[in-house]
């Protein structure tokens, strides 16, 4: 698919804000029949009541694809999709998405968090000195808001950090959607191969790490496709979506003074801080696409059984219901409840982590370089990927 295809438009973004068109379908409408960029078409859901009902309720809104597409040039077999689909969290309805999440809960709580915050700290540290030793200007993309999140899955899970620029690649493709289908399916291939090897690796000799905790406690309950696939996602999941947190973030703050003032004077605003950008942002365009198991009714428009939902997560979290003046970034708001991390059973389960890495890279950078500004080459946003962000953020102070 080149990069003259339109995009869907709960993916279209003007730099930090939803497409114009979301809130205008959110006030007249709530939910509008859309095309994807796979040649189907979905119903969107636009307004924060509807996302929290179709994310909150499993049993009507599945997310167990009952026969697999076929997408043009792409040659799987059934037992492929199989295997690949195996302990992907996201691929499943409950129970048994229940019995995955249920053997991964307790690796991301808040007190296994704060065990984990010292050697977070630490991994910021390190990477701010790197970059007050490179001199300016940086690019914060690749000096500090990827590498950060990487290294913590990479030490979480028991991947070797020095394979990440293989993984990062890898990544980077599968999430295109610009890239042609076949080479997306290719990367996501190759990154199972890898993935099997650490896996094999953990099974003959199981360490402190993730991996090894699932092989040593679970590896009678895990099939090696399970925990290939609960690995893949982690990996993905894990340093993807904070880095582009941390990168947009940043902009946003920066061209936001007033706001980052508000931080920087009431440094215990973090918390608050984070949620609101969380909200604000947006930065996962709708999560994984739903299927009606019966037929619907959302705002007053009936949704067919076995028909594709979409969630428009950054209209829902844009939406005057849930906030009042709903496009201004406030850090003052406090926490009031946003899909960022969706809603639900299939809340985002590394959510705690996120907010860690976060709550500790926000304030260290800003402390450290208090001149920090956009220098150079304006910041690149990339709009063809499932996780909204910038490519680059040239930085000096």
């Amino acid at each position: 698919m080149s990069n003259s295809a339109a995009l869907p438009l709960f993916m279209s973004r003007s730099v930090f804000d939803p497409d114009p068109e979301l809130a205008t379908v959110r006030e007249a409408e709530g939910v509008r029949r859309v095309s994807t960029m796979f040649g189907q078409d979905a119903w969107m859901v636009t307004r924060f009541a509807d996302v929290r009902e179709v994310l909150g309720d499993p049993a009507r809104f599945s997310n167990a694809q009952r026969t697999a597409p076929r997408l043009p040039g792409v040659e799987l077999t059934d037992e492929q999709i199989t295997r690949m689909r195996a302990g992907n969290l996201l691929a499943f309805d409950p129970p048994e998405h229940t019995r995955l999440r249920r053997i991964l809960t307790p690796e991301f709580t808040m007190r296994r968090m704060r065990r984990l915050e010292p050697r977070v700290r630490d991994i910021v540290a390190e990477h701010l000195d790197a970059m007050e030793a490179a001199g300016p200007p940086v690019d914060l993309v690749s000096a500090f808001a990827l590498p950060i999140p990487s290294l913590v899955i990479c030490e979480l899970l028991g991947v070797p950090y020095a394979d990440r620029g293989d993984f990062q690649r890898r990544t980077a493709k599968a999430l295109d959607l610009s890239q042609p289908v076949e080479e997306r399916v290719a990367v996501q291939l190759e990154s199972r191969a890898y993935m099997t090897e650490l896996v094999a690796r953990a099974r003959k000799d199981p360490g402190d790490d993730l991996l090894g905790m699932l092989v040593r406690e679970h590896g009678d309950d895990l099939t090696t496709d399970e925990l290939i696939g609960i690995g893949g996602l982690l990996l993905l999941a894990g340093h993807e979506t904070t880095s582009n947190m941390l990168g947009l973030g940043t902009l946003a703050l920066l061209r936001h003074p007033d706001q980052l003032d508000l931080l920087r004077n009431e440094p215990s605003r973090i918390n608050s801080a984070v949620e609101e950008l969380l909200r604000w942002l947006s930065i996962v365009h709708s999560g994984t696409f739903k299927f009606t198991t019966t037929e619907v009714e959302l705002s007053g428009v009936r949704i067919p059984e076995g028909e594709l939902v979409v969630c428009a997560l950054p209209a829902a979290n844009r939406d005057p219901a849930l906030v009042p003046d709903p496009d201004r970034l406030d850090l003052a708001r406090g926490d009031l409840g946003h899909v960022a991390f969706g809603h639900g059973v299939h809340h985002c389960l590394g959510a705690p982590l996120a907010r860690m890495e976060m709550h500790l890279a926000f304030p260290a950078l800003f402390e450290r370089f208090p001149g920090l500004r956009e220098a150079g080459p304006p910041a690149e946003f990339r709009a063809f990927n499932v996780v909204y962000g910038l490519t680059s953020l040239q930085v000096a102070w």
